[in-house]
């Protein structure tokens, strides 16, 4: 077998796992809810077969420190850019104080598992067989495509699954991205307005909103 026919089959692993998330975006979830367990434990088989453990993965506090160090301060500054647009605009949701830090702190184990998705999964996956330069630029893409047919989301979505992709290169650390992940998505449902958000929606729920 030659190597380009090794490559073609390799890429087919993460494009037939993203034509199944599709799919439960757009159907299983409101047949099958279960489904998506299955999808996780084929990605999860993957790892066994690729002999990739957690620490490989980013599922480690390595480097987190350095991460913190180098990022926070931009992430501070976009959130208190976002809250400020959101006052000032005064598009800012009415929610409290304390339900906000809960709304928060409920969304970091999202931001987690979307952000191992991201790149434990899709980006290791395509920096095996595209160049350097592309396999973020794809991972991204894909990332984008899930946000379907939300247009907004699929913007912020590929903006920001193309800066997480390069954080996570350079790093190796999901917990710093799952926790900027959350904080992000968390201030875009607080400031951002349903009539352009559509309330963080995608697949078929965002036709209702």
């Amino acid at each position: 077998m030659s190597a380009a026919t090794v490559r073609r089959f390799a890429i087919l692993e993460p494009l037939s796992v993203f034509a199944l998330i599709m799919q439960y975006i757009w159907a299983l979830r409101y047949r099958h809810p279960g489904m998506w367990l299955l999808i996780l434990g084929l990605m999860l088989l993957s790892h066994l077969v690729h002999r990739e453990g957690a620490r490989t993965l980013g599922f480690d506090r390595c480097r987190l420190r350095e991460c913190l160090e180098e990022f926070s301060p931009a992430l501070a500054f976009l959130a208190l850019v976002m809250l400020g647009s959101g006052m000032l605009l005064q598009t800012t949701r009415p929610i409290g104080f304390e339900r906000g830090v809960l709304s928060w702190v409920a969304y970091l184990p999202w931001g987690l598992f979307q952000q191992y998705i991201l790149n434990g999964y899709f980006l290791n996956r395509f920096e095996a067989v595209l160049s350097p330069r592309a396999a973020p630029v794809m991972a991204a893409a894909l990332f984008s495509g899930a946000h379907l047919p939300n247009g907004f989301l699929m913007a912020v979505t590929l903006v920001a699954g193309y800066s997480c992709a390069c954080i996570y290169r350079k790093y190796n650390n999901l917990y710093f991205l799952g926790m900027a992940h959350a904080t992000v998505g968390f201030l875009l449902f607080l400031v951002v307005p349903d009539s352009i958000s559509h309330h963080l929606t995608v697949g078929p729920g965002w036709f209702g909103h």
